[in-house]
């Protein structure tokens, strides 16, 4: 579908506009360039013809022919010959009372000259245009001295027909040129605008106003975050969605276009992953109160790399639901176990029922019954808040069970039955705990050996303590458990501590990990304050 571009494009009317300008400057050039040179060939003429006679004039040969007999004689000759070698066109040589010796045209010796003479009798070099008998010139009359006597005169004189004709010889060369830089000028404005046109893909002024705006628009209204890092690891643009994200607002940074993206304060791993050269697809990151999705890739036009567009999402509340999910599911699982045991049970009641052994069914029975009654018992003894409750008894009957390992409650963990309100919401305790539990889980049957995971939850000096204690080889000096990334396990996974690091911080509590007497310990105290149920 074509696009309506009403009017011309940017590029066209800059085209316009500059083919004016130089057009305008060019023309400017060359009348002001004429004027200069026609002035400067006026100067040079009159300097020429004053020069001129004056040589004349001082010559000591000229004051004894002007008096003798005969002065036209000798004085036609000379200058006929000064005429060959200067440019000049008449020279006249008279005497004081203006009657000519010389003249180009020999049959106007004897005549009288034609123009004034009154300031050269008075012993002074002047110049004048004047219309003689050669048509208008201008000439320069110098009185020729015998003493302070003035014997003579000398006039000397260049038409303007022949100034004009300099003018015009140079004028050619000034056209030539003129037409020469006009069209260097069109040239490069032509270059200029084709590379414009390029770059603003040929819309007009009032489309790339428009454009801008709803640029701007989508880019403050988003709520996904988007950067674009240059190749020297520079910010060139941050919309809101990301300063959001980032919390670079809250950090109080300022502007952040311009920097350098290690300076904005982020984990080293989220750096790492927007790399120039690098892509990143749905990669999970960490900050200090959100985990983001987060996608890179870099931006080529042909060969040519300009750095990297880098997306990010929000992805702290899907995450908390999916811990919340777990715990669900856990308990699903519970309840899918204890079905299956409680259907192996009955079918071996019914058996002992039918062999007759009814003693042996009733204390079988009961057995069982009392086994998991005590669990629950004691589970739902010391934890009265529901959520912790389910939590607890998903991952005792389920997951530990069923992978061979023993959750123990310790005889410490009593909870009330609601948590003291605040802004944690019970899912961020099931985050912090059921990651605990499963890193726990996880260590101990590492172990191989009766692999258990000790569990403590209750009030202490106004604060929720949370404590999860294995039976695993503990911790080796200098492991940061807490980094993304950081796993006992091969496969690497390593985001259920980190989890845990920023749901406490984003409480206000505390955590701290250290070795106990049976393995690695991880203690986490939360204000009563910040807990809702």
């Amino acid at each position: 579908m074509t696009r309506d571009r009403p009017g011309w494009s940017l590029a066209r009317q800059l085209l316009v506009l500059q083919v004016i300008v130089v057009g305008v400057l060019v023309v400017a050039g060359t009348v002001l360039v004429y004027l200069d040179v026609a002035a400067r060939t006026w100067d040079s003429s009159e300097a020429e013809v004053v020069a001129v006679a004056l040589t004349i004039a001082d010559s000591p040969a000229i004051t004894d022919v002007i008096e003798a007999r005969d002065p036209s004689a000798v004085l036609q000759p000379f200058t006929d010959r000064v005429l060959r070698d200067t440019d000049v066109d008449f020279i006249t040589i008279m005497d004081p009372t203006g009657r000519r010796y010389t003249h180009p045209d020999p049959a106007r010796i004897g005549e009288q000259f034609l123009g004034h003479i009154d300031e050269a009798l008075a012993g002074h070099v002047f110049t004048e245009t004047y219309t003689g008998t050669l048509g208008p010139s201008v000439r320069a009359v110098v009185p020729v001295r015998d003493g302070a006597r003035i014997v003579g005169l000398v006039s000397v004189g260049i038409t303007l027909d022949a100034i004009a004709g300099q003018v015009r010889g140079r004028l050619l060369l000034l056209l030539l040129v003129a037409i020469a830089a006009l069209a260097v000028g069109m040239v490069g404005t032509y270059l200029v605008s084709r590379r414009l046109a390029r770059q603003t893909h040929g819309l007009g002024p009032a489309e790339l106003s428009r454009r801008l705006e709803h640029h701007e628009a989508i880019l403050h209204t988003v709520r996904e975050g988007l950067l674009l890092i240059d190749q020297a690891g520079r910010v060139t643009l941050c919309n809101d969605g990301a300063r959001a994200l980032l919390d670079l607002d809250d950090r109080g940074d300022g502007e952040v276009e311009g920097r350098a993206l290690t300076d904005l304060g982020l984990p080293a791993e989220m750096v790492a992953s927007m790399a120039a050269h690098r892509t990143s697809r749905d990669e999970i990151h960490l900050t200090e109160r959100r985990v983001l999705v987060v996608n890179s890739a870099p931006v080529r036009f042909g060969d040519r790399a300009h750095g990297t567009v880098v997306t990010l999402r929000d992805h702290t509340d899907l995450q908390a639901l999916t811990g919340e999910l777990d715990s669900v599911r856990g308990f699903a699982e519970s309840l899918r176990s204890q079905a299956h045991e409680a259907a192996n049970r009955l079918h071996t009641v019914v058996s002992l029922v039918e062999l007759g052994r009814y003693a042996e069914a009733v204390e079988f029975a009961t057995a069982e019954l009392a086994v998991a009654q005590e669990l629950t018992d004691r589970v739902v003894d010391a934890v009265s808040e529901p959520v912790l409750a389910a939590l607890l008894l998903g991952k005792a009957a389920a997951e530990a069970n069923e992978r061979g390992a023993e959750l123990v409650i310790t005889a410490e963990t009593e909870i009330d039955d609601a948590i003291p309100g605040g802004t944690l919401a019970p899912r961020d305790v099931v985050t912090i705990l059921g990651n605990l539990i499963d890193n726990g889980l996880d260590a101990a049957l590492e172990s191989g050996t009766a692999p258990r995971v000790f569990v403590t939850a209750r009030m202490e000096d106004g604060e929720l303590l949370l404590r999860v204690e294995d039976t695993g080889p503990g911790l080796a000096a200098g492991e940061v458990a807490f980094d993304r990334g950081w796993s006992t396990k091969a496969d690497g996974r390593g985001l259920g501590l980190a989890l845990v690091r920023q749901a406490v911080r984003r409480a206000g509590g505390t955590i701290e990990v250290g070795q106990g007497e049976r393995g690695a310990v991880f203690t986490v105290r939360l204000p009563m304050a910040l807990v809702t149920s």
